[in-house]
């Protein structure tokens, strides 16, 4: 399954994955977990011509081809792979063409980028490995990295079971980081020396280093960056959906939402004050943006990360 997505800082590479649903079939071993808005949640499977369900928009997507080849087109391209490749789709629901070979075996992991995001720190977004797995989704594996990842989905698998774990949430996103990070680093081994140095590239490049800065904290429109990087706001937004296949406006966000945790994890400060050190307009709007994107209202955060807090 892959992550995606996104951008790293120079020596992690970027992952975007993706979610899938799929219905029960004879030869199809599937596990799903729902959140109880009965939202698509994480998803485990073997069937390979499910892989682009149109409801893994959204989502990220890591599969490994286990045994014998076969083919899909992405992106308008045709890539091939065999056992042993690994495959980190962007944008799963855009995959077409699906063509397994009779003996062909595949295992994948599907998670809401939402939830992949929020695992990693925002300065360890890969930059140049983002653009290069959206132009080139496959990563060939040696057979202890296989094994590898296998053991990850595997074990992904088993606990996403246990949805009355007390810790549930934390427990999968634990499990997920460890597999993104033994992703990123067999990723950036193999692309640590390739730089892009195309324009778009490089806009793509200049905004997430202002992204990482921690720029986000109070700027958080389109038109600021594009200001910055000296380019029209549609310049910017089409330059980064052509190059990622993600908006600006998630990028921002990427790098929004772990400061957003921080200031709220701090019992020091109340919701006015973090609204006004963010630039909120007003504290509804703040409370809107917590709840779009957190899942959450504010204060309903707060509460839910005392818990761990109160058990570190």
């Amino acid at each position: 399954m892959v992550f995606l997505l996104p951008c790293f800082t120079k020596n992690v590479e970027v992952l975007i994955f993706c979610a899938i649903y799929s219905s029960v079939l004879p030869l199809l071993f599937i596990f799903a977990a729902m959140s109880e808005n009965q939202e698509l949640d994480f998803i485990y499977s073997t069937d390979f011509l499910q892989c682009n369900d149109r409801r893994f928009k959204g989502c990220c997507l890591h599969l490994l081809c286990t045994a014998g080849e076969g083919s899909f087109v992405f992106n308008d391209h045709c890539y091939h792979i065999r056992s042993g490749d690994l495959v980190i789709m962007v944008q799963p629901d855009k995959v077409a063409n699906l063509a397994p070979h009779p003996a062909m075996e595949v295992e994948y992991f599907v998670a809401p980028y939402r939830f992949l995001y929020g695992q990693l720190p925002s300065n360890n977004f890969s930059i140049g490995g983002g653009i290069s797995l959206y132009a080139d989704p496959v990563i060939r594996l040696q057979a202890d990295e296989a094994r590898r990842i296998l053991t990850a989905f595997r074990q992904l698998r088993d606990r996403m079971q246990e949805k009355r774990h007390l810790f549930y949430r934390e427990m999968m996103g634990s499990l997920c980081q460890t597999m993104m990070y033994d992703i990123f680093d067999m990723h950036a081994r193999r692309h640590d020396t390739v730089e892009s140095t195309d324009r778009r590239s490089y806009v793509v490049r200049e905004l997430l280093q202002i992204l990482a800065s921690g720029t986000s904290c109070t700027e958080r429109e389109v038109a600021y960056y594009a200001h910055r990087l000296h380019v029209s706001p549609k310049y910017l937004s089409d330059t980064v959906r052509r190059t990622t296949g993600n908006s600006v406006t998630s990028f921002i966000d990427r790098f929004t939402l772990p400061i957003l945790r921080d200031f709220l994890a701090d019992e020091r400060l109340s919701l006015t004050q973090i609204s006004d050190r963010m630039n909120f307009a007003s504290l509804s709007y703040f409370s809107r943006y917590c709840s779009k994107h957190l899942g959450m209202s504010a204060s309903e955060y707060r509460a839910s990360i005392q818990p761990t807090k109160s058990h570190g």
